[in-house]
């Protein structure tokens, strides 16, 4: 039997901090920032303060967070797992981790062939 494969998984120490977020703002949410300002990176908010729209897809959870990309940027990353991480430093201005001394990184990797099936890709 195949596991299930997520689109977007978390480490333990980016779900301590998302843990110690919630419990400072309540529940919150993600979107991958798609460049500017921030560069790409994940963008953490209190649920409720980024709008999400029908260009954005859900690539899952992580921590109970729900975590958004733009379709356009999705086409670039879909044959990819992403995995949120947590690096020293500051984080994006608008991002609610800025104030800890530690912001979210996307790392990834390639899905397996096996995976891409299960996938549908």
């Amino acid at each position: 039997m195949t596991a299930e494969v997520s689109k977007v998984i978390a480490t333990d120490v980016a779900l301590e901090l998302i843990e110690r977020l919630k419990g400072k703002h309540g529940p919150v949410m993600f979107h991958q920032s798609g460049g500017c300002c921030d560069g790409s990176s994940p963008m953490c908010y209190a649920q409720g303060e980024f709008l999400i729209g029908d260009s954005d897809v859900r690539l899952g959870d992580i921590g109970d967070a729900p975590f958004y990309m733009s379709k356009a940027q999705y086409d670039y990353w879909k044959n990819t797992q992403l995995i949120i991480d947590v690096v020293p430093g500051r984080g994006g201005m608008f991002s609610l981790e800025g104030p800890e001394g530690r912001r979210f990184l996307t790392r990834s990797r390639l899905f397996t062939e096996e995976e891409r099936a299960a996938l549908g890709l």
